[in-house]
């Protein structure tokens, strides 16, 4: 690992990543929290308005590479993403918005725990409940479509509560900042501005 100034390179980054990248940062972390949220939806719509039959309700991306839909890695390594995202952008929030940061975080974990049970079934062949597919522990009271698009909504709206909030700290939360998001320091907030 290099160093520089007796600091290893990954404290750098991570320091970046919650100080002068914190705003770029989150917006890329939102729109592929977005995306991935509204392949969920369309899926969603799919089974719910369309009236596809269940193995054919596979989102957008889906319909093109069916093998998505059905890859336990995939929806893992999307989980374990998301699990580490939000695990190292909590540094730059303060106050307020790193409570509901810190709610999607433990929601996430949970989350994340439901797909690696649902990996380690597919992997092993050996079934959770007598089920003859890979089942989390949820799904026993939700179908697997509902209960990952209920899964990506409670991770994602305390998610953007904290971020709305990080914008538009209390003027103690923003004095505690490491990062430009509430505009200290002279920096343009990231908040559109009114008028």
């Amino acid at each position: 690992m290099t160093q520089v100034a007796g600091v290893p390179s990954s404290r750098r980054v991570l320091a970046k990543l919650n100080g002068s990248w914190h705003r770029n940062a989150l917006r890329i972390f939102l729109f592929v929290t977005i995306a991935h949220w509204a392949e969920h939806l369309v899926q969603a719509y799919q089974i719910w308005v369309l009236g596809w039959p269940r193995p054919q309700a596979r989102g957008i991306l889906g319909q093109f590479y069916p093998w998505l839909v059905t890859s336990e890695w995939l929806h893992y390594g999307y989980a374990i993403v998301m699990l580490v995202f939000l695990a190292v952008l909590r540094r730059g929030f303060t106050g307020r918005a790193l409570t509901w940061w810190t709610v999607a975080l433990a929601i996430q974990f949970w989350h994340h725990i439901e797909h690696l049970l649902l990996l380690i079934q597919s992997q092993s062949h050996s079934y959770l409940f007598g089920s003859a597919v890979p089942t989390s522990i949820l799904q026993l009271v939700l179908p697997r479509v509902e209960l990952h698009l209920f899964y990506n909504s409670i991770v994602f709206v305390p998610m953007v509560i904290a971020m709305y909030l990080h914008v538009r700290p209390a003027p103690a939360e923003q004095a505690r900042m490491t990062c430009s998001c509430g505009g200290h320091a002279g920096v343009p907030d990231l908040a559109p501005q009114a008028g």
